[in-house]
């Protein structure tokens, strides 16, 4: 069996659980995705960042320097 370490969505706790043993919300996974230079998708989630206003922690680095 294979155990993976997941973070709650809810109060961020670690675990190995499916649901939060805390606080019942659904945890996902703690890993970052794989980073691939051929990444088709890239472009369309920096898009989507822009569009939802979320912030790009590497963009605000450069803006600042």
């Amino acid at each position: 069996m294979r155990f993976l370490l997941r973070k709650c969505r809810g109060c961020g706790r670690y675990t190995l659980k499916e649901v939060c043993p805390e606080c019942g919300s659904p945890t996902t996974s703690a890993h970052p995705p794989r980073y691939s230079p051929e990444d088709k998708y890239a472009k369309y989630r920096r898009m989507a960042k822009l569009k939802w206003g979320l912030v790009d922690v590497q963009a605000e680095g450069k803006e600042e320097g």
